[in-house]
């Protein structure tokens, strides 16, 4: 196992750029977050994209695959691509709603359900990970200062031409 202390992309930020963009180090930090939720998915044979549909689909059962596509973000034939891959699994099914022969509408299975009690705690788990040895005190301000930049980067006037063109991250 590699000790963290040794890890390049610390060293980089440590001693090569400590300077650099605020942006690189929030994206490298994302990174670190899914690699090490990824290693534990993986563990349960998940898929990390799989994941991300379980998160919305144990939020708001039911959407259609447009919503759920809007909601993770993505294209829809990527949703689609999952969605498929989920279904062959037993996670999701799809179904009609009476009076509207357009849309499928996604619901969890029992099986989809059932993930949300193994998988959540992992998520909880690289989360205490990641703040271990922080006081809470400074985690509170480093979420207020987060939610903050979100809402400056929200405010952004080249955005504003398209509501809610963005992808939330789950």
């Amino acid at each position: 196992m590699k000790r963290a202390a040794q890890d390049p992309i610390l060293t980089h930020w440590r001693e090569s750029v400590p300077n650099d963009r605020l942006a690189h180090l929030v994206k490298d930090t994302t990174r670190a977050f899914v690699r090490s939720l990824q290693a534990r998915l993986a563990q349960h044979d998940i898929a990390f994209g799989h994941w991300t549909y379980l998160r919305i689909l144990w939020e708001h059962d039911g959407l259609t695959q447009r919503q759920l596509s809007g909601e993770a973000g993505v294209m829809e034939p990527t949703t689609h691509a999952a969605l498929r891959a989920m279904e062959a699994r037993g996670f999701i099914e799809r179904r009609r709603l009476p009076g509207n022969a357009k849309n499928n509408h996604i619901y969890l299975t029992r099986t989809g359900w059932a993930l949300r009690d193994a998988l959540v705690p992992l998520a909880q788990e690289v989360n205490a990970l990641a703040i271990d040895a922080l006081p809470a005190s400074e985690v509170a301000q480093l979420r207020d200062t987060l939610l903050r930049m979100l809402e400056n980067l929200a405010r952004d006037p080249l955005l504003q031409t398209e509501p809610d063109s963005a992808p939330r991250s789950k």
